[in-house]
């Protein structure tokens, strides 16, 4: 593990000056540094001042709180978060981002930079490394890893209180998603029975550098570990996951294949709780999947 703490500046590098009103300086550090993109990384970093201003108050951070920042990028929004939190600590896999941030992050005396992959992390090691109990994660997220990303957290173990994330458009469509609709999916209910998430705001690709193909979004996900209690959680995430397995096929289908069940008698207990023995799975919310996993629970 390796780790940037209050960095000082090389005195060959140019001076540039990346405390004022805009981050408009990261491209000159970016070229001054001969940093190299790497696109298998998704990098794309935030380049508007008044957007990471905005990321920062959506994500409700306080001077009370700790905030994991994951993909330190050009350390644009880094920066921004440790100028509103207690303490920032931020997860970076790209080493060679080390003389970027040590422009963009100096005088920063309250971030660390981790250069470790937490998706590959165990809960103990993240909360050893990031060393408090309770934790807001914040993100501009490279758009492959996303959904994986959300779920680390929304299935651990972790105190994590909410998720604020930048992510390409359409995947905060399907985390915000009504049942009946194109974007409803696995993802839309996971994200839903762990709490709550609503889209704060819609973001031009040009607020980024390089420019990215699509547009984004800000989501914020507020957790609620309680929401479910008493349930049977792990059976309703097997339902969930196997009724959106085949989007073609009806829910008795899908349910059938998933559980082992001959079609009939699945299609018996769908409709004893209530629905027509063709339904679908985007046609039921939440709470109708909570009702059919008592029925698969008997």
């Amino acid at each position: 593990m390796r780790v940037i703490k209050n960095i000082i500046l090389n005195r060959s590098w140019k001076k540039l000056d990346f405390t004022g009103d805009r981050a408009n300086s990261l491209k000159d550090v970016i070229n001054d540094t001969q940093f190299r993109f790497n696109k298998s990384l998704g990098q794309n970093f935030i380049s508007d001042k008044n957007l990471l201003d905005a990321i920062v108050s959506d994500s409700g951070i306080t001077e009370n709180d700790v905030v994991v920042e994951i993909g330190t990028g050009g350390g644009t929004l880094t920066r921004a978060l440790s100028a509103a939190a207690k303490r920032v600590v931020s997860f970076e896999v790209d080493e060679n981002l080390q003389k970027v941030l040590a422009f963009t992050l100096q005088g920063v005396e309250n971030a660390e930079v981790i250069f470790r992959d937490i998706l590959k992390m165990s809960d103990e090691a993240v909360r050893e490394t990031i060393g408090a109990d309770s934790f807001k994660v914040v993100a501009n997220l490279p758009y492959y890893i996303t959904t994986p990303l959300v779920m680390r957290f929304l299935e651990s173990d972790l105190d994590v209180k909410s998720l604020t994330v930048m992510v390409q458009q359409e995947v905060a469509d399907r985390f915000v998603a009504k049942p009946n609709t194109a974007d409803y999916s696995a993802i839309t209910l996971a994200i839903e029975s762990r709490g709550s998430a609503r889209i704060t705001r819609r973001v031009n690709r040009k607020m980024f550098y390089p420019v990215p193909n699509v547009d984004s979004a800000v989501v914020r996900i507020d957790i609620d570990r309680c929401k479910l209690a008493g349930e049977n959680t792990q059976l309703l995430h097997k339902l969930i996951r196997a009724a959106f397995s085949m989007r073609r096929k009806t829910l008795a289908n899908n349910l059938s294949a998933a559980f082992g069940l001959d079609k009939q008698t699945v299609t018996e207990m769908i409709t004893s709780a209530g629905f027509l023995p063709l339904v679908r799975g985007e046609a039921l919310s939440l709470s109708d999947y909570v009702a059919l996993s008592h029925i698969f629970d008997k």
